[in-house]
């Protein structure tokens, strides 16, 4: 018994000396950074880097105005893009496990394209699209007789339009999962509710909704935790302008990390962002237990 526990230590030792390395140890270096005032002159010379406690916590807090705002700028595009994006990806996933639909392979492959695209080159094409003067959002709105607005320049529609994105990005992969739930659904269920006289409607509210529960409680978290550390979309579309007004959290780490080079003060806010995913994350992971052990799960 301890020759075949030895030799799955010595087997999953290699893996497991990576995982400290590249992930553990920096998650461990970055705790010890965010209580120091470690910045670029203490890269070459780490006894130029002091230990200041709490006092980058109490800065982040307290004392600077733009982590409120791009922590305001994250809460209001993730109030849009998640609630839309599991309402469409729902409804692709709804429309896949039809019946009476074909060529569901080809539908499939469309609806996951931009997962698999890349993230960098898609966002220049839907900084194109909204382009005030040339770009095809305001051209369809001009042949309507509408005057585009400068979406990407105005501080009121820039997170509308790189939600637009988001949303357009995130669909394919939670489709899949809806879809994997949905065929996972006995059919006996929608045959009995069928010889007792039930329509499209009230099949879907009392037996899809509630045997779909934990698939979109699986699905809330994860794109929850995904568009909380929004980053690529507005650091390309907009760098975070307009007036800072699509400036989200993990950019604020970016440009306080690799711009200003406050290496200590980023970490903080890293920290700070991660507890916010994970009192959030705990959060809905409770009320989706609650409501699924209510429904007899």
């Amino acid at each position: 018994m301890r020759a075949r526990a030895r030799t799955g230590v010595l087997f999953i030792s290699p893996a497991l000396t990576l995982f400290c390395l590249f992930l553990v140890g920096p998650i461990l270096g970055a705790l010890i950074l965010s209580f120091t005032n470690f910045n670029v002159y203490a890269v070459g010379n780490w006894l130029r880097a002091s230990f200041v406690g709490i006092a980058n916590y109490r800065e982040l807090l307290f004392e600077d105005p733009l982590f409120w705002i791009s922590l305001r700028n994250t809460f209001y595009c993730a109030s849009i893009t998640v609630p839309a994006t599991i309402a469409f990806s729902l409804l692709a996933a709804l429309l896949l496990n039809s019946k009476r639909l074909r060529g569901k392979t080809f539908f499939r492959l469309l609806y996951f394209l931009p997962v698999i695209t890349n993230t960098a080159a898609m966002a220049v094409v839907w900084r194109w699209l909204f382009n005030y003067r040339f770009g095809l959002a305001n051209w369809l709105l001009s042949l309507l007789g509408i005057k585009g607005p400068n979406w990407l320049g105005d501080p009121a529609w820039a997170i509308p339009a790189i939600a637009a994105m988001v949303i357009w990005r995130g669909v394919g992969f939670n489709m899949l999962i809806f879809l994997a739930g949905l065929q996972g659904i006995p059919n006996y269920f929608y045959e009995a509710a069928a010889i007792d006289g039930a329509n499209t409607w009230a099949m879907f509210r009392y037996i899809t909704l509630p045997l779909l529960r934990p698939t979109t409680l699986l699905v809330t978290v994860m794109t929850l935790i995904g568009h909380i550390q929004l980053f690529e979309e507005p650091f390309i579309m907009t760098g975070g302008g307009p007036l800072n007004a699509t400036l989200p959290v993990a950019m604020y780490i970016y440009r306080l990390g690799f711009r200003f080079f406050r290496l200590g003060y980023a970490s903080s806010l890293a920290y700070v962002l991660f507890l916010i995913i994970f009192v959030m994350t705990l959060i809905r992971m409770k009320i989706g237990r609650s409501t699924f052990d209510y429904a007899g799960g």
